[in-house]
């Protein structure tokens, strides 16, 4: 299941509208892990230029590991799509 939010803020000098979140981290990390902090982590990419871990067109992979919030670090893994103006939340978890 995925769940999408309206969200605004330019990552990799593209302007993003949206973030859609998968719902894969509730199987494991239900415990740490809210959608709200995932939104939280998310607009800390705003005005961020960085290159994709991994590209298989049309997707370009990202993982941050070492996210800051809350005094907390996590683990944020999303993806852009070619051509598109969403970001999406693959998986995220608490280091």
């Amino acid at each position: 299941m995925r769940r999408r939010y309206s969200l605004n803020l330019v990552f990799n000098q593209i302007e993003i509208n949206s973030v859609i979140i998968d719902s894969h981290y509730e199987k494991k990390h239900f415990h740490s892990m809210t959608d709200e902090i995932i939104l939280k982590l998310v607009k800390q990419l705003d005005w961020i230029v960085m290159s994709p871990n991994i590209v298989k067109f049309p997707y370009y992979y990202f993982v941050q590991d070492r996210m800051l919030l809350n005094d907390k670090f996590y683990k944020l893994i999303w993806l852009l799509e070619d051509s598109e103006s969403y970001i999406g939340v693959i998986n995220a978890y608490r280091r």
